[in-house]
């Protein structure tokens, strides 16, 4: 387990070198925090030599720290809040400046020319993918997201996405090959709208580069691995 330190009120767990110029931030919830080791070890492995650090901070109420609007439930009976905005706030103004030691992140303005001698990253797995991207329409200060999984059949996504401008360069998008495979009609759409997002995002005038990985099987499995493949390929600007 990485060095655990609390931010702002919140759990944090930071991996590797904080000097090192790649800096990877993902939230994650009590089973990703129960691979990160794995996840950071085939981050190491996919990395090509590169030295970074990760700082993963825990979300208590998933559905509503990561959702960028209230919706109503799509499964079981529990609803979406709206708080992606506030947890985006919490990375910009207190993790960056903690662990970084600097307030590159307390001022929206110019975010990139101040990012340019260490590169963002922000990543996550299912709601956690969709928050990355939605934070990758949000402000430049990201380099690259991977959004692995991404839960992009949350309601209003896919409207949102196409009158809003992506400001990050680099867009990792991955899916499980039987995500598609459920009988709930709104998640049935993911492999459609994840397509979708790939030809957008391909097109878009900031994004350099953007790229659709299919994993085997279904959402829940090999998160680690997944996520690791994400991060690993918005580091290398060669990908």
């Amino acid at each position: 387990m990485g060095q655990e330190k609390r931010i702002a009120g919140r759990t944090c767990y930071l991996y590797g070198d904080t000097e090192a110029c790649h800096f990877l931030i993902q939230p994650v919830d009590a089973h990703d925090l129960e691979l990160l080791d794995s996840e950071v070890a085939l981050i190491q492995a996919g990395a090509k030599g590169k030295k970074f650090a990760l700082a993963a901070f825990l979300i208590e109420d998933w559905n509503r720290e990561l959702s960028p609007w209230e919706a109503p439930p799509v499964f079981g009976k529990e609803g979406f809040g709206a708080g992606a905005e506030e947890t985006l706030r919490f990375i910009v103004d207190d993790l960056i400046p903690d662990v970084l030691g600097t307030d590159l992140g307390r001022n929206k303005a110019g975010t990139a020319e101040r990012a340019a001698e260490r590169s963002l990253y922000l990543g996550g797995y299912s709601l956690a993918g969709l928050f990355s991207l939605w934070a990758a329409y949000q402000t430049d200060l990201f380099r690259g997201v991977a959004a692995v999984s991404p839960s992009v059949w949350f309601p209003g996504w896919e409207q949102y996405s196409r009158s809003h401008e992506v400001q990050a360069q680099r867009v990792y998008l991955s899916l499980g090959e039987k995500e598609t495979k459920t009988r709930n009609p709104v998640m049935a759409k993911v492999g459609e709208v994840i397509r979708s997002q790939y030809d957008l995002l391909s097109g878009a005038a900031v994004c350099r580069d953007c790229v659709l990985e299919w994993n085997p099987g279904n959402h829940f499995v090999d998160s680690d691995r997944r996520t690791a493949k994400g991060f690993a390929w918005v580091m290398d600007e060669t990908a």
